[in-house]
This record gives C-alpha cells, sequence and structure tokens, in this order.
C-alpha cells in the first residue's frame, strides 16, 4: 500500500509559480500554505537581501534547512520553498521523508515577465535578463529534476488547473 505523503512541497526557480500555486491551493482548498522566503524573512526581522549581504548565502541556506525540518513535522501544508532549497541533498531528504515534491517549470522568458520589476532576489541583481536566467536554470535543472516526485509547467495556465493536476498526481 502506498504511503501517505503529508505535505505539498512546491519547487522550481524564482518566478516559476510557486506562490501564485500555493495562493490558489489555500484558496480553493482550505490547505494550509508557507511561504519559505516570507518565513525566513519574519523570523530574522530582514529581507532576503539583507541576510545574503549581511549574513552570507550560506547561513541563508542553513536557515532553510532548518526551516524544511520545522516544517516536516506538521501535517497538509503546502510549503513554496524558495529556489535554491533543492540544491541541498539534505533539503531533498527532508522533503521526501515528509511529502510530495513537485517541480513547477516555466520558459525563461515567462520567468523574466513575472520577476523583472522585483528587487528582492539577490540572485538576478545586475543580472536580470533572459539569457542569464535561463542559463541559472539550465545549472539547476538536474538537481530540481532528480528532487521532484513529478513536474508541472505553469506557462499561461490558470492556477486551479495546476492545483487539480498536483491533486490528482498526488493520488495516484
Amino acid at each position: 500500500m502506498k504511503r501517505e505523503k503529508k505535505n505539498i512541497y512546491l519547487i522550481g526557480f524564482m518566478g516559476s509559480g510557486k506562490s501564485f500555486v500555493s495562493d490558489a491551493m489555500e484558496k480553493i482548498y482550505q490547505k494550509k500554505k508557507v511561504e519559505m522566503d516570507e518565513e525566513i524573512q519574519k523570523a530574522e526581522g530582514m529581507s532576503i537581501s539583507e541576510i545574503f549581504r549581511k549574513k552570507g548565502e550560506s547561513y541563508f541556506r542553513a536557515l532553510e534547512t532548518a526551516l524544511l525540518c520545522r516544517l516536516g513535522k506538521e501535517n497538509n501544508l503546502v510549503i513554496s520553498c524558495g529556489g535554491g532549497v533543492p540544491m541541498r541533498e539534505e533539503n531533498v531528504t527532508e522533503m521526501k521523508r515528509n511529502g510530495s515534491v513537485i517541480l513547477l517549470q516555466a520558459e525563461p522568458k515567462t520567468v523574466y515577465e513575472r520577476v523583472k520589476d522585483c528587487h528582492d532576489r539577490p540572485l538576478l541583481e545586475g543580472n536580470m535578463n533572459i539569457s542569464y536566467i535561463a542559463e541559472m536554470m539550465e545549472k539547476r535543472s538536474g538537481r530540481y529534476k532528480a528532487a521532484a516526485d513529478f513536474t508541472i509547467h505553469t506557462d499561461g495556465r490558470p492556477a486551479e488547473e495546476i492545483c487539480r493536476e498536483i491533486l490528482e498526481k498526488i493520488a495516484r
């Protein structure tokens, strides 16, 4: 018998639709959502960019891992993970132990359109263009795919349709 998985972890590059989908899961299916970046910003009292600047990326990545461990003790959450979460093997192990890992994917041009006016993306500051985004997406692609239980494309799709597809695939 298939083990019931308790949380839904949304992974993918920034701008792939993780927050969009987690918002819809909360509204339509009454699932409690957790935005990892928001939780970390609240706990640290500063933006992600400030954390990177003042304490460094490795400090931030350790915060992500600690948060994942805490969230794994809860049930029925939809967790919107920061783009770098699946890059650490310990994070992938934690997510797989406690739920289903869904990779949301969008084309680089779509990602650019979604994030071009954001200035809270430290890894894109000074490199806000489609070719750089495509390059970063390609670098992370292997880790994302290895971590995911399945992949869903989000380009031009309504949130309700994406949510339905996620829940159908998890139920199998």
